[in-house]
Parts: structure tokens; sequence; C-alpha cells
């Protein structure tokens, strides 16, 4: 007995981030921990807020009954209401309760959402480079994932979209802040992308969705801010979940939000809802949703984040890498020394440096670093860093 071709295949040329996760794991047994310099996975080191600690604690002790039962699929009203009410501010929009479904985390609203747009043989566009998963929740739900370039330095590339959109193509994936790169798209070009959609509208007589993954949305640096998706286009639907702005990635919570410009908005609500359940999801998790009314607008001391990137890009700049700052995310993609990303990230693993390759994003010739690591982290892989270098191009 033997699982299926289909996920053997899958498995093989998946997930470089637990490949070398799984490696780093060997090489501190073998050398210890302090000796072991792991940028692989995207796992954020610092605690989540008190105010989260504090609701949490509050509902622990909260008596009233009913508090871990059943609820409509789409979440608490209560939870709904206040994840609505922040992002009518934020957005500018009215965004009514109904146009929020809560999830388990970013990656469940992928799903979902992928689950009630996509008829079979339709296409979902992915800008490179981009997080590994996305081409297998398309598959998931029967759909192609079509790949297109992003510009030199990971901007928005509208003709090479436009290049990329057929009769097929029903939704188009963007990632701002982008993981792996730490490019936040720009207000304008977000806007032509817009402005593009509404073309493609009037050419094929029906919408490309655009899927706005946000994960990182308030992890962002130097005065920029990531903008609006709703405003920006009617068939978007936003979807990010907690885990990276909270420090809560084990607790799986999350949420679409539906432009409530869309046509047949309901339609969509009650799609999104009927996926949520029969995906197996059911409903996210009923404690952390308690615990969100309490916690809008709350986020990690983002300083923390941007004194890292700026440790790590000094100390790689001195050592003669090449990139691209970081305007938001947790995430460094330096170009290799060597187009063999591959090769070279192996070097980097003898010196105790773990990297993910770029190959592994459908980038390759790149490499991925998360800097949300202990301070000690980056500054003692500072040497290997250099060795490394030095050694790949002697």
């Amino acid at each position: 007995m033997s699982i299926s071709d289909k996920v053997k295949g899958y498995m093989e040329r998946s997930s470089w981030i637990r490949k070398m996760f799984e490696q780093g794991l060997e090489l501190k047994s073998k050398f210890g921990a302090d000796k072991v310099f792991d940028f692989s996975l995207g796992n954020p080191n610092l605690e989540p807020p008190e105010i989260v600690k504090r609701a949490m604690r509050e509902i622990v002790e909260d008596q009233r009954p009913g508090k871990h039962a059943y609820m409509p699929n789409a979440g608490l009203r209560e939870t709904r209401e206040a994840v609505g009410s922040y992002l009518s501010q934020e957005h500018g929009i009215k965004i009514s309760w109904e146009n929020i479904i809560i999830t388990c985390g970013a990656g469940g609203g992928l799903n979902v959402a992928l689950k009630t747009l996509l008829d079979a043989g339709d296409e979902v566009i992915v800008l490179k480079p981009y997080f590994v998963e996305y081409l297998f929740y398309i598959d998931n739900h029967n759909g192609n994932g079509k790949l297109v370039n992003t510009n030199e330095d990971f901007s928005l590339n509208i003709m090479a979209i436009e290049a990329g959109i057929s009769q097929k193509t029903k939704a188009i994936i963007i990632n701002s802040p982008n993981n792996p790169s730490g490019r936040l798209y720009d207000e304008k070009s977000v806007r032509a992308l817009g402005e593009f959609l509404l073309r493609m509208k009037e050419k094929f007589g029906r919408p490309i969705y655009l899927l706005s993954d946000e994960p990182y949305s308030k992890l962002v640096y130097d005065g920029m801010k990531v903008p609006s998706v709703l405003q920006a286009y009617p068939y978007s639907l936003l979807i990010t979940s907690y885990s990276k702005d909270l420090s809560l990635p084990g607790e799986r919570i999350g949420f679409i939000a539906v432009n409530p410009r869309m046509e047949n908005t309901q339609q969509v609500i009650d799609g999104l809802t009927f996926s949520n359940r029969v995906l197996g999801f059911v409903n996210a998790p009923a404690f952390m949703q308690r615990i969100l009314p309490r916690v809008q607008g709350a986020v990690v001391d983002i300083s923390e984040y941007r004194r890292k990137r700026d440790l790590l890009c000094q100390g790689l700049g001195n050592a003669g890498y090449s990139f691209t700052k970081p305007e938001g995310a947790f995430y460094l993609f330096p170009k290799s020394p060597v187009p063999d990303d591959v090769l070279f990230v192996q070097t980097l693993l003898k010196e105790n440096i773990l990297a993910v390759p770029g190959t592994g994003f459908g980038s390759p010739g790149y490499f991925r670093l998360a800097y949300c690591v202990e301070d000690r982290v980056i500054e003692g892989a500072m040497d290997g860093f250099a060795r490394a270098i030095r050694k790949i191009h002697s």
C-alpha cells in the first residue's frame, strides 16, 4: 500500500523551507544550538503583545456557558463585527460584519476562497517569487497555477501580468509585503493593477478575482503603508491572519474580507461560508475568535524587526552581498553570488548557516533569510556569510 503518486511527487519537490529546517535540527544536535545559525523558518520570535495575553486570561476565566460550542460557519457575529468595524476605518470603506468570514489562518482562508471560486481547469496567476504553498492550494481545488514574473526589484509588472492572462484566468494572488522578498507593492502599482483588471472584465465579460494575501500587512517599515486592495478593485478579497502581527502562528486564526462593491456579493459570501464547512474547518477556533474583538489594531513591536533587518542588511552589505532592502515582513532575499542558488545554500550550510534557496520560491539565483531570530543568530552568522562568499568565488 502506498500514498498517491501525486502527493509523492509534491513531497519530492515541495518545501525547501522544511528541508532546511530539518537539516538544521541535525546540525543543532551535532554542534549545539548556539553554533547553528538558522534563518530557514519564518516563525516569529517576538512574544504576543501584553493585550493579547491579558485577553486570553480574561477569556479563560469567563464562565459563560457555550464558550466552546459550535457556531455559525462564518464565525461569531461579535468577532465579525469587530473585524468589519476595524477594517472600515482602516480602508475607508463601510464593511459589514456579514462580509467577514473568520478562517483558520490565511492558509485556510486562501483554500476557502479558491474552493469557492475555481472550476476545474481555471487558471490562477501567481507572481514570482511566491509563497511555496500557493501552487498546492490551487491544485487542491482543481485549478492551474500560472507563474508570472515581477520586475527585477520584485515590484509589480503589469505588462507581464497582461501577458499571462487568458480566457481561463479566474484569479490572481498577490502577497504584499511579500514572502520571500519583503517587497511592498505601492499604491500606484496596486491602483494600476485594479484598473487593468477592470479592463480585463470588459474584455472577457466577467471579473478576474484579486486575492490579496496580507499576513504581513502590519509589519512595514520606514513610514510605508500597505495600500488598500478593497479601494483599488471591486472584485477583491482581502485574506489575512494574526500569525505575524500578533505572533500567533500556531493559533490558526485569520479572516476573509469580501469587497462590498463586488457584484453578487452575497453569493460569494454564501460560497465562502459553505466552503469553510465542507473543507473540514467547520469554523475557526472559538477561543481565538473570542479574543479578537479585544485586540483589533494591536501589533508586536515592529521596531524590533526593523532593527534586525538593518543589522542583517548592514552585515551582508559589508560582506559583498547584493539585495533589495525589504520594506516589510521579516525576510531578506539576496542574490546568490553564483547562479546555482542550491549550491550556494549548501555552501552556507557548511558554515552552519541555514538559508532557503530561491528555487523553492520560483526564483532561482536568490536565497531567503528569515530574520525573525535572536540577535545572536544574525551576529554569529556574519563571519560564516563572509567566508561563504569568498569560498564560492575562489
